[in-house]
């Protein structure tokens, strides 16, 4: 009898896990079903939308593929991605190494004041952004979203780089500088390494930020073979009050799932970064 609490206890955490599972993997499930239904299959209100209810089709790939420049949208995003992440981290960690172990008590109120900039909504910037970009003739071009995006991820980065940067023994840096090196020595052999779930967290951070952004891809970029995943994605597959929903499911999915899979990959150096980075 004393086993039963125990069963029921276990029970409930494996609903609770298999429902959590469920509502997470319904999206993806949703976005496949679509992206392969036939478009009477779809729209017909007397099928049902969770099964195939006629032969599964390859036309809405072939439209996305064929008639629209996705795979041009997926470079331009990696480019202008990488390039935000590489800025990021170029300014972030030096930034944030230097507020976390150079600036003594001013550190802390600078950090939060830095942090405080990212929580500035994109739409009160994007207007006195787009005439700097204009200022700059960077108009439809992905150096303005390459400009533009490191504004709203270094701070934050900076931000969570400090928190992690402390949780690190000032011990371990002093013996470094005994032993011969400088400071950016120590840094670069001592600190580093051991920031391995932070920088992880910065580079998925900035890269799924510059990726999913909107409102600045808009408002800089109209150029087809200029744009990023997403705005290409809704402004060539949705015309006025027409929606393909199968090609738009098809890039979502495709879009979407190479970024689930990494944050499954590296769920729990991406939890230690954020946790620790925010706690210490």
């Amino acid at each position: 009898m004393e086993r039963l609490p125990s069963l029921g206890k276990k029970g409930t955490i494996y609903a609770a896990a298999l429902f959590f599972t469920c509502f997470s993997a319904f999206p993806f499930f949703w976005m496949l079903i679509t992206a392969f239904k036939r478009d009477h299959d779809l729209f017909n209100p007397e099928n049902n939308p969770f099964l195939f209810n006629e032969p599964a089709t390859l036309e809405h790939l072939r439209l996305l593929f064929e008639q629209t420049l996705f795979m041009k949208y997926v470079v331009n995003t990696l480019v202008v991605g990488g390039a935000v992440v590489l800025i990021t981290l170029v300014i972030a960690i030096p930034a944030a190494y230097s507020l976390a172990r150079l600036a003594g008590r001013w550190g802390e109120s600078l950090g939060i004041g830095i942090f405080l900039t990212y929580l500035v909504p994109p739409t009160l910037l994007f207007i006195p952004l787009s005439r700097i970009i204009s200022m700059f003739n960077l108009g439809e071009s992905l150096w303005s979203l390459i400009l533009v995006y490191p504004t709203f991820t270094i701070p934050f980065c900076t931000w969570l780089l400090m928190g992690f940067f402390k949780s690190i023994p000032r011990d371990l840096e002093e013996q470094a500088l005994i032993d011969g090196c400088t400071r950016i020595g120590a840094m670069v052999k001592v600190v580093l390494p051991l920031s391995t779930s932070g920088l992880l967290t910065v580079v998925v951070f900035a890269f799924t930020l510059s990726m999913q952004e909107f409102i600045y891809a808009l408002a800089f970029i109209s150029v087809s073979a200029h744009k990023t995943v997403s705005i290409g994605v809704p402004t060539e597959l949705v015309r006025g009050d027409v929606f393909r929903w199968g090609p738009l499911m098809a890039a979502a999915l495709i879009s979407s799932v190479p970024v689930a899979v990494v944050y499954s990959l590296f769920l729990d150096r991406f939890i230690a970064g954020l946790t620790m980075g925010a706690i210490k």
